[in-house]
């Protein structure tokens, strides 16, 4: 089963969140007070990360989504709210969309439904393998480095203090496991959802940075997708901000999905 933490009284409604590739429960630690004094929060380590043993074939987005699943089951939670940031928000997606009865409202920061052509996947998963192969035969701080020299976490590097908090957390990875799940759960291996987006039936706030332009782009097009047919979907820009709104602007972002979570608002 996956490790998990809870935070919050068992009788408030439950909120499932799910961290990003190389993150953990504890990634959630700076919004977790304020949303636990609302909601249930379950914070579960994704296959290949924190203190969660994974068998080798449940490196996939079924057997993720059935492992959460499990863990609902496990703790008589019959349907959640669910946040997913990156990685976990396109886990978060998968998820409602297989089983659209255990999820109530769906919070994405900086998430994508998935890539729409075979030949794109086909791209990146060659290019998703590559780099799992480089976590394996780059020292983890020097393989962190690199990552985070992607231009999509610029925006974070410019809060040395939060960067450096975050960077020593990813120091706990077992580069072997995090390989796997970068591979197994690569956005070249999801399924794309977006002909399935069009159907979704649960309330969606999409939460982007305005620096990250290119989640910008996918948000507000997953917006005009939802929204014709589900009116409480909502488009959420924040300010100066890039792809990691939960690190960089914590109490905003926390107010934001507190306000969602209980009216169908954002705080725009």
């Amino acid at each position: 089963m996956l490790y998990y933490s809870i935070a919050g009284n068992p009788k408030n409604p439950p909120l499932l969140l799910l961290h990003g590739f190389l993150g953990s429960h504890a990634d959630f630690s700076q919004i977790l007070p304020l949303l636990s004094a609302h909601f249930y929060c379950i914070t579960p380590d994704l296959p290949g990360h924190g203190s969660t043993n994974t068998a080798l074939g449940h490196y996939t987005f079924v057997r993720t989504a059935q492992a959460l699943v499990d863990l609902l089951d496990y703790l008589n939670i019959s349907k959640t709210h669910a946040l997913g940031y990156s990685m976990g928000g396109r886990i978060a997606l998968y998820l409602t969309c297989e089983f659209c009865d255990r999820t109530e409202k769906v919070i994405l920061e900086s998430a994508s439904p998935g890539l729409k052509t075979a030949a794109e996947r086909n791209c990146r998963r060659q290019q998703d393998d590559l780099t799992a192969l480089s976590l394996l035969k780059t020292p983890l701080p020097e393989f962190l480095e690199q990552w985070y020299n992607n231009p999509l976490f610029a925006n974070l590097k410019r809060h040395p203090d939060i960067y450096a908090a975050m960077l020593q957390r990813r120091l706990s990875n077992r580069p072997t496991e995090a390989a796997r799940a970068l591979c197994g759960l690569s956005l070249g291996r999801q399924p794309s959802l977006w002909n399935k987006l069009a159907l979704f039936k649960s309330p969606l706030l999409i939460v982007v940075g305005e620096l990250d332009q290119k989640f910008v782009a996918i948000g507000k097009e997953m917006f005009e997708t939802c929204r014709k047919h589900q009116p409480q979907t909502t488009l959420l820009v924040f300010e100066q901000c890039g792809h990691n709104l939960h690190l960089v602007a914590p109490n905003a972002y926390a107010n934001a999905v507190v306000r969602y979570l209980k009216t169908g608002r954002s705080l725009s």
